[in-house]
């Protein structure tokens, strides 16, 4: 894991993140040079320093892509906006709920994102599927080399990453490259349907996945009996408790276990195991919809799997970082253990060997992320050569 501030991992985490969805390390350097006192102040003066040093460089990118569109030069235009867009998302997850401009920095984001996605005419399409007279947004990342219907794996949040973060990591674009397409989705409790849509998270996650199949089965471009389902970090519990309770599912995979998240939010009250984001209880109750930690803990009791797995009877791919400092490794276990109906399950640890040992691998997702993607490849009917 790089650490750059010896002493906040929250920090760390969102600096790895970035650099793993393309941050250069110049600007790194830039922007965090500045903060090595905030880094030690608490989460509200500290958040505050780290938005404005991160915002100003995704402005200035902004402002040199401006340049570049002017001379035609759309491209270069679009690549830096893509990585500004990274810059200004990776500034509002550190904010708290209800902090001044959070909001309209999260939507000055997407505008980013979605010019830069366009300018450089990436293989990333906005979508939106219907939802309980809303809509849940989402990514859509085409197969390459598909002639027809192709494979598709849908791709969720964790309790706090939104469908940009893990489209910029690269899941969609390998699993692309093996001819398997992405949907990456903003479901209840994160992204654009909590911030936007006022969506909660819930722990029947199969309500909105099964929403998601729907709209899937319309499209001529996907093969309805190959449809998979990843989560990552929280994503750990979403996606086997939808792939037990929706069998169109064909396959699932998660990237860091999160097989029992009540258990983990005791052992956070007794202060055991590290936080993902600052102001940690204020942002699980915005979440989840609780209005106080009562509520909050009593939601938590139902984020469990035991007594799910046994109804999954699809391949199933379980993956953790050795050193997850956020989810104990045996909770990987106890969720392989219990996928006793699945005729194809697997196990995988990351180890220092090819990396990606920390939390759903945000200190090297590269290695870990090609596994992920060549045993979809494989279970779905995509290639790995």
């Amino acid at each position: 894991m790089f650490r750059y501030f010896p002493t906040n991992y929250v920090w760390n985490l969102s600096v790895d993140l970035a650099i793993e969805m393309g941050a250069k390390m110049g600007e790194i350097e830039e922007m965090c040079a500045p903060l090595q006192e905030a880094a030690k102040a608490p989460d509200a003066a500290g958040t505050q320093a780290f938005r404005e040093t991160w915002s100003r460089m995704a402005d200035k990118l902004c402002s040199l892509a401006d340049e570049d569109e002017s001379r035609g030069r759309m491209i270069s235009a679009g690549d830096k906006y893509v990585r500004a867009a990274t810059y200004f998302l990776t500034a509002e997850r550190l904010q708290a709920h209800g902090a001044p401009g959070r909001l309209a920095l999260y939507q000055r984001f997407l505008e980013v994102f979605n010019k830069g996605i366009d300018l450089a005419k990436e293989n990333c399409e906005r979508v939106e599927i219907p939802y309980e007279g809303k809509h849940l947004s989402a990514l859509y990342v085409r197969a390459e080399g598909v002639d027809g219907p192709a494979p598709i794996l849908v791709q969720v949040n964790g309790l706090d990453s939104t469908k940009e973060m893990k489209y910029g990591v690269g899941l969609p674009r390998w699993l692309a490259k093996r001819g398997v397409s992405s949907l990456i989705v903003d479901q209840p409790g994160t992204g654009e349907a909590l911030r936007l849509q006022g969506l909660h998270a819930r722990y029947d996650t199969e309500h909105w996945a099964s929403k998601v199949v729907d709209w899937l089965e319309t499209r001529a471009d996907v093969d309805p009996k190959r449809i998979g389902m990843e989560g990552v970090s929280l994503g750990g519990y979403y996606c086997p408790r939808a792939v037990a309770f929706e069998p169109r599912f064909a396959c699932g995979v998660v990237w860091g276990a999160n097989h029992d998240w009540r258990d983990v939010q005791k052992k956070r009250m007794a202060k055991e195991g590290d936080f993902p984001v600052p102001h940690y209880w204020n942002h699980v109750r915005w979440v989840w919809g609780a209005k106080d930690m009562d509520e909050f803990m009593a939601i938590a009791e139902n984020v469990h799997l035991d007594g799910v797995l046994d109804r999954i009877k699809v391949p199933f791919l379980v993956t953790h970082g050795e050193k997850d400092s956020q989810i104990p490794l045996h909770w990987a276990q106890r969720t392989y253990d219990q996928l006793i109906n699945s005729p194809k399950r697997e196990l995988k640890i990351f180890t220092e060997r090819e990396g990606g040992v920390q939390h759903s691998s945000f200190d090297n997702s590269a290695n870990a992320g090609a596994y992920i993607a060549d045993w979809v490849a494989e279970t779905l009917g995509g290639r790995t050569a």
